[in-house]
């Protein structure tokens, strides 16, 4: 059932305020008044004593000292004991590495104090482009209580040298900004290259995605990895991008805050950066806000979502008044949606945190759209029923089983060892290298006494399987006859195998094929584990739980082989199951040398991002 006032829309926005107006003034009787022990006001970053909200619809129209309203109020609530918040908000989040579908992820997530999400779109935008911004608004169209801003994805392809389901250039992006005011700006800039360089084939486009942007004076979001001496980072802020939520280190952060731009800060840095702002004496937080960025829902149930970020400033020095701005009105003057979201205030979406610790932002109760939807943990709210169409849940394109032999890599006649380019996991250094590798029965083999097995990207869009294979170091299993395959390949979101057997690896990737995406476990010849995200191969609809608990029995049989490793230039890369493999297939700066899928630019999927220089992975 679609809920009306659901979705923001310009019409309807000016009938509610009006009514809104009338009954701030007490001319009109309200619907709900919650009064609590302690108020929380973002502008002020004050605290007042027994106030209350009162609340018409789905928002609020009146705030204030108990007793301080004119009007008539329909149903009263009173919680003495707890301290109102707003509800937080991610200002870059990829609901996709959630692995649930915007319904489920509303219920993981609301009782965690999250009730809006700048979805940066761009992993569902490159399996089906063409209907992005419905799938993003359908779950609050049937009443979720979620509000979801779609950014529309500017790495829709990644670079000129992928291609999959979608395609967004000017007038996708035009279209996109006039079509829904819950549409806030542009999704993370990530090819850098192409923002620099007017020589990029991705040049005009992502330039075009900017204009539409800025003509409906949307956000530019940004994504600076790597990018730390100054005169790439004042590049970066020239070219109107206008956030970054990769700063890595603490002088890059005060760097890029001091050239005008909204830092979005992560976990994995996090005490670090905030203990070195706190040390130069950051007066100004306004520039600052958190981000869970990727978050699976297993992570969410074990750490939190927007809460735990939240929680580790404040164990980090940050007070908790300032932590609370960064969570919630931070990101929304940043993403501009004031009027909507990030304070308790007239105008605003009724969502209300209600803690019963302040300090350790411990949540009791969370109110969103005006009612009460969780109690501790427990999401009370209904999960709208969506049978989503096939044009979200048949995605894996691949007309053919796939055989060993599309994964072999044959020698030359006569050879007994060839050389092969080699990469491994996060591989920013900006050249290959090289080893020399054993032929058997025709083939270049694998070398795991030396960490090195066989990565694969198996196209899933054309209907043909086509396969790039290369030998990477340091990852993938060491057992023999064993293969991990996942759909979840950022950002093009082809399949990825890696496997110490070509005939494993094969009978993974089938095997998602028949689920339709998720994750596929070969163990010794035999199918041990399959995760089925049955959505876009990116994304399940069922409850958190239900997909949690089969995650852990992938990890229960993972924890069955012997996993190869090698520290390499990203500090998350972990011994253990390669999970993280999701994120290796990245072809945004600094990567350089990729394997994408094949096409005509590139035969064999071996391509220099930045350059577009080619190469044979054997020779």
């Amino acid at each position: 059932m679609v809920k009306q006032d659901a979705l923001i829309d310009a019409r309807n926005e000016v009938r509610i305020r009006q009514d809104l107006v009338l009954t701030a003034l007490g001319k009109r009787p309200a619907d709900k008044a919650l009064r609590v022990g302690r108020f929380f006001d973002v502008h002020t970053r004050s605290w007042n004593e027994d106030w209350e909200i009162v609340i018409k619809g789905q928002r609020i129209a009146f705030v204030g000292p108990a007793g301080a309203y004119p009007g008539e109020v329909k149903e009263r609530f009173h919680e003495p004991a707890l301290s109102a918040v707003p509800g937080f908000g991610e200002v870059h989040k990829h609901i996709e590495s959630s692995h649930l579908t915007p319904e489920w992820e509303a219920a993981l997530v609301l009782p965690r104090g999250n009730t809006w999400t700048c979805e940066a779109s761009h992993e569902f935008s490159n399996v089906n482009g063409p209907h992005n911004l419905e799938f993003w608004l359908e779950a609050r169209r049937r009443g979720s209580p979620l509000k979801i801003f779609p950014l529309p994805g500017s790495a829709v392809p990644p670079t000129a040298y992928e291609r999959g389901g979608g395609y967004f250039g000017f007038d996708e992006q035009r279209r996109f900004m006039a079509e829904s005011l819950m549409v806030a700006g542009l999704d993370e800039v990530m090819d850098w290259p192409a923002v620099w360089n007017p020589e990029n084939p991705s040049y005009d486009r992502l330039w075009g995605m900017i204009e539409a942007t800025f003509a409906a004076r949307g956000v530019v979001e940004g994504h600076g990895s790597g990018l730390r001496d100054l005169a790439s980072i004042n590049a970066f802020a020239a070219a109107g991008l206008a956030s970054d939520h990769e700063v890595q280190t603490p002088e890059e952060t005060w760097d890029k805050l001091m050239r005008g731009l909204f830092v979005e800060l992560r976990i994995y840095a996090m005490a670090e950066i905030i203990r070195f702002l706190i040390g130069k004496g950051l007066a100004d937080w306004s520039q600052i806000g958190f981000t869970t960025d990727d978050r699976s829902a297993s992570h969410t149930i074990e750490l939190g979502a927007s809460d735990h970020n939240a929680r580790l400033a404040i164990e980090s020095g940050l007070s908790p008044e300032i932590a609370i701005q960064c969570a919630t009105i931070n990101p929304a003057r940043h993403m501009r949606l004031t009027p909507f979201v990030g304070s308790l205030s007239p105008g605003r979406f009724a969502d209300v945190v209600l803690l019963s610790d302040v300090a350790s932002l411990e949540i009791e109760k969370v109110w969103a759209d005006g009612t009460q939807i969780s109690e501790g943990k427990r999401y009370l709210g209904e999960v709208p029923r969506i049978k989503w169409p096939a044009w979200a849940t048949n995605t894996v394109n691949i007309r053919r089983k796939l055989a060993a032999q599309d994964f072999a890599l044959p020698a030359k006649p006569g050879r007994k060892t060839m050389k092969a380019a080699v990469i491994r996991p996060f591989h920013w250094h900006p050249e290959f290298y090289t080893m020399e590798l054993p032929v058997r029965d025709g083939e270049v083999e694998r070398d795991p006494s030396e960490n090195v097995t066989k990565f694969a990207i198996v196209d899933r869009y054309s209907g043909e399987g086509k396969v790039a294979k290369m030998f990477w170091r340091g990852c993938g299993p060491r057992t023999p006859e064993t293969a991990l395959a996942c759909s979840v390949a950022h950002d093009q979101h082809n399949i990825w195998a890696v496997g110490s057997s070509d005939a494993a690896m094969a009978k993974a990737v089938n095997a998602l094929v028949d689920v339709q995406g998720g994750w596929a476990l070969v163990r010794e010849g035999e199918l041990v584990a399959t995760v089925r995200f049955e959505v876009g191969g990116l994304m399940t609809c069922r409850p958190a739980e239900e997909l949690d608990a089969e995650m852990q029995h992938l990890y229960a049989q993972a924890r069955k082989v012997d996993w190869m490793y090698e520290p390499t230039f990203r500090p998350r890369w972990y011994p253990g199951f390669p999970e993280r493999l999701m994120f290796a297939t990245l072809t945004c700066a600094p990567w350089t040398w990729v394997l994408v899928a094949p096409s005509e630019k590139v035969p064999q999927g071996f391509v220099n991002v930045q350059t577009g220089e080619t190469h044979e992975v054997v020779w």
